[in-house]
């Protein structure tokens, strides 16, 4: 919502500094069974998402990322709770009045493979969003299939080649000028480099650090590992099971971390240094991801957390996300911060 700030006898509005809040928000998913039971995919998760920055979101396979990026896209309805952006909640938004958000919120999916449609030229891919929008027609549509083409790195020429020709790094490159086509604010990037390369990775990552600076975009930057979000991103959020467990500054989230969880995702990424890497201990999480059918009660993580209390707080009590650690930092874990042996 707008702030007014009076400078004399004028008054200006100030741009919310948060583009997208997402509140309380939960997304099952009936399994069909007898007894009704149901899939917590997204089980009560808020964050904020600032102007201009880059939000990391990560957490192992299965923890609810992509099901929280679609319910913020709208591609999914929510089961409950609201989804925020620039002033307004998408929860509640239908029709022309949903199709005129959309314009101003993108996503670009994590398989190049099967993301663009193989019976479709680059350009008529390109081209869709800037005809469903309005954006361009006639000899400016062309200039702009072709523009779009040139800031992701591709020849401007190849617009009448289909996916089937590209590289899986290529493909991307045109699903991030898609995603541009509409000329958004805010681009939801699911886990876009997984399936690509480390060395294409690298050149993507870098490729939406540029486009970032040039026109000004907002980032939700969905991963499963740490590392990758590391230089892309402002601030961190770490989820395990449906839940957000930790948030902080992308600094703070990497020296300082203060949920169990957080420690063992930064424990198991790789030191280039070999003298380094031999004298660090990895923490090693014991048994297996529960079923998010039937969570564990107290803390979601207790029943492989190296430092829980069982019988006690972290079986029995559900931790809330609050400070800890640095300003701006939040976890949630009754014993946040505390080494783990």
């Amino acid at each position: 919502m707008a702030v007014e700030v009076r400078a004399g006898a004028t008054t200006q509005p100030v741009a919310d500094p948060v583009i997208l809040r997402v509140e309380d928000v939960y997304k099952h998913f009936p399994t069909g069974g007898v007894g009704g039971e149901v899939v917590r995919a997204v089980d009560g998760v808020s964050i904020e998402v600032r102007r201009g920055e880059t939000l990391g979101l990560v957490g192992e396979s299965g923890c609810g990322k992509s099901t929280l990026a679609r319910l913020i896209t709208q591609l999914q309805p929510a089961t409950a709770g609201r989804v925020m952006f620039n002033g307004e909640d998408l929860t509640q938004l239908s029709g022309a009045r949903m199709r005129r958000m959309r314009r101003q919120m993108q996503m670009i999916f994590q398989d190049p493979f099967a993301s663009l449609d193989p019976r479709m030229t680059v350009g008529e891919i390109i081209a869709e969003p800037i005809d469903n929008f309005g954006v361009a027609r006639g000899r400016a549509r062309q200039q702009r299939i072709q523009e779009l083409l040139r800031l992701v790195g591709l020849n401007p020429n190849f617009t009448n080649r289909y996916p089937h020709e590209f590289s899986g790094g290529q493909r991307q490159r045109i699903g991030i000028a898609r995603a541009l086509a509409p000329n958004p604010t805010f681009i939801v990037c699911d886990e876009p480099v997984s399936a690509l390369d480390v060395s294409i990775q690298a050149q993507i990552i870098n490729l939406l650090q540029d486009l970032q600076r040039e026109f000004h975009l907002t980032y939700l930057f969905i991963a499963h590992d740490l590392a990758v979000v590391r230089h892309l991103s402002n601030r961190v959020a770490v989820m395990y099971l449906g839940k957000v467990v930790e948030v902080a500054d992308r600094t703070d989230i990497y020296t300082s971390p203060q949920h169990p969880y957080t420690r063992a995702l930064l424990s198991s990424i790789p030191v280039p240094d070999p003298d380094v890497e031999s004298g660090r201990e990895p923490i090693l999480l014991q048994g297996e991801i529960p079923s998010p059918v039937n969570p564990p009660s107290g803390c979601r993580f207790h029943t492989r957390c190296p430092i829980a209390r069982v019988p006690g707080a972290c079986s029995e009590t559900e931790p809330d996300l609050e400070p800890h650690g640095r300003p701006n930092q939040q976890a949630a874990c009754h014993f946040a911060g505390q080494e783990i042996g």
